[in-house]
């Protein structure tokens, strides 16, 4: 039997011994630090979640869940440089022209105004099948909602393959299932991007059993918090039709991203995937794969038109110059 299911099992029997005599500072949400488990300082004001009741290998919060303090959280968060590996192919902030980062863009445009129509600050981004681009496209249009000026956070909940710390070369522990267990604090497991709005959530420690974690109380409690402080948390997962945790945090967040590869993914697995869901919250469907030529011919001879008008020191209109629209060759999928 895991770790995660005998903390489940310890946790729920102790917190049913004590239903009624839990103490004031749980009734009131504060959180507690739990000095056996060593994971924050007396007084602070975002914690783990500390429990009232001594549970070892489980932190949680009072009867309100996790409460945080967006004023301090954010920057008690560990700094990391922004060195993503070259083959993970992340856009670049400082070449906005790139015709992969336009395209991300415009994913962001469509988000933030159904955004300003409901309700949608947690998102899932999963897939079919594996190796069709869900993590990539996680963190890209995580990097590309992080250049506007709220922050976001990139959570992988892939706990049974997960690469996003990966592609920002950062440490996979301290993560995500370290902190659902209690063994380190919230602010230990989430990375600030530097020169960004980027905060990264890794996986954390490997778990025997990842769907028995996903399914544990602090799970919900800490994303419900994540809404407090974030504007966006996109959350990677594994695929849809290889796991059920993907469907499990279908039901806690607010929608849903299908990223599906061209070429590749069968239209047979784009039913079946859709058929998985619990509920009707898919947001739309990612088409990643689609060739380099075509892509960045049309962003190379709008920008390169516009910059060509632009250095005209006469002024004059150069609209019958004729400029190279050729494909710019891209970048593999």
């Amino acid at each position: 039997m895991s770790r995660v299911h005998d903390a489940l099992r310890r946790a729920e029997q102790m917190l049913d011994e004590s239903a009624e005599s839990a103490t004031p500072a749980g009734d009131s949400g504060e959180l507690i630090p739990n000095e056996e488990l060593g994971t924050a300082e007396t007084g602070s004001s975002v914690d783990a979640f500390a429990p009232t009741i001594s549970v070892p290998g489980l932190m949680r919060s009072g009867a309100n869940g996790l409460q945080i303090d967006p004023r301090t959280f954010l920057a008690r968060c560990k700094t990391i440089p922004f060195r993503p590996v070259p083959e993970a192919h992340l856009i670049n902030p400082d070449q906005p022209h790139e015709g992969a980062a336009e395209e991300f863009r415009s994913l962001r445009t469509r988000l933030n105004h159904m955004q300003s129509q409901q309700n949608l600050r947690l998102i899932v981004c999963t897939s079919p099948s594996p190796a069709e681009g869900k993590t990539f496209t996680a963190c890209n249009l995580a990097l590309a909602q992080a250049q506007l000026e709220l922050p976001v956070l990139l959570a992988d909940l892939d706990l049974r393959r997960p690469v996003a710390h990966e592609q920002f070369q950062c440490d996979r522990t301290p993560g995500f299932s370290d902190f659902v267990l209690g063994e380190r604090s919230l602010e230990e497991c989430i990375r600030r991007v530097e020169g960004t709005n980027l905060y990264i959530l890794p996986a954390g420690s490997a778990v025997r059993n990842p769907l028995e974690l996903l399914n544990m109380r602090p799970v919900r409690h800490a994303l419900d918090s994540f809404r407090k402080v974030f504007n966006w948390v996109i959350i990677d997962t594994p695929p849809l039709l290889f796991s059920a945790d993907a469907n499990l945090l279908a039901t806690i967040t607010d929608g849903i991203l299908l990223v599906v590869r061209i070429g590749v993914t069968s239209y047979d697995s784009v039913v079946r995937a859709m058929q998985t869901l619990c509920e009707n919250n898919v947001l739309g469907i990612v088409a990643n794969g689609a060739r380099a030529g075509e892509l960045y011919s049309k962003y190379t001879y709008y920008y390169s038109r516009a910059e060509k008008t632009g250095d005209d020191a006469d002024g004059e209109s150069r609209e019958d110059e004729e400029v190279d629209d050729s494909p710019v060759p891209g970048r593999p999928d």
